[in-house]
């Protein structure tokens, strides 16, 4: 093998390995212990993360699409005839 072919099966290891380390290191391995202070409340039920993740932001996004839209509305000029 050429010395470019070298350079890059050893830069893809390299990444390869720095990105599954970086997986595991980030995995919910200890998760299930709770730290101090830890005191998380009820879950949310369907509705409620529908509600909050999906309706909310498309609700404030045609709030804001409309005031934009509304604001921006061309005002009628009177026409002045000399």
């Amino acid at each position: 093998m050429s010395n470019k072919v070298n350079k890059n099966v050893l830069r893809a290891g390299t990444i390869t390995a720095g990105t599954a380390l970086m997986l595991l290191m980030s995995s919910p391995a200890f998760a299930l212990t709770r730290d101090d202070g830890d005191d998380p409340g009820p879950g949310l039920s369907v509705i409620e993360t529908l509600g909050l993740y999906v309706a909310l932001p498309i609700v404030l996004f045609l709030v804001i699409a409309g005031l934009v839209m509304v604001s921006d509305k061309p005002r009628k000029k009177a026409s002045s005839k000399a």
